[in-house]
């Protein structure tokens, strides 16, 4: 069994930088589909960035296009998400996900098959 372990999360300003990382343990993740997703208080998990087993393929949301970036390293086994220019409706908790066939929807939460718990990300205005 495959585990998934995100760090990074914190209180920030408005403006302000954080970068996540999704730790994998258990099993080697470097053929899988890696994505982060949040999930703000009362509303529903949304995609936010994804990138392929090779690196060759990343996706972002429209929200977040141009602040943040998602970059993976194989040989750690691990997921980064740089996230600059924060905004206080960045607030939630962002969940890392791995998925072995997302194929071209990567964006699409059902496609990844294990899951972080999540790491809290607050920005203040």
């Amino acid at each position: 069994q495959g585990q998934l372990v995100e760090s990074g999360g914190g209180l920030v300003q408005a403006g302000g930088s954080l970068r996540l990382t999704c730790a994998a343990s258990g099993r080697t993740f470097s053929r899988y589909a890696m994505g982060w997703f949040r999930q703000a208080p009362g509303k529903e998990r949304e995609f936010v960035a994804a990138i392929s087993w090779s690196g060759a393929s990343i996706s972002y949301a429209d929200s977040v296009k141009g602040r943040f970036t998602i970059s993976r390293d194989n040989a750690k086994n691990t997921v980064y998400l740089q996230m600059n220019s924060l905004k206080p409706e960045d607030t939630a908790d962002y969940y890392c996900a791995a998925g072995w066939n997302v194929g071209f929807y990567m964006g699409a939460a059902g496609n990844y098959d294990y899951w972080g718990q999540g790491t809290q990300v607050t920005v203040s205005s």
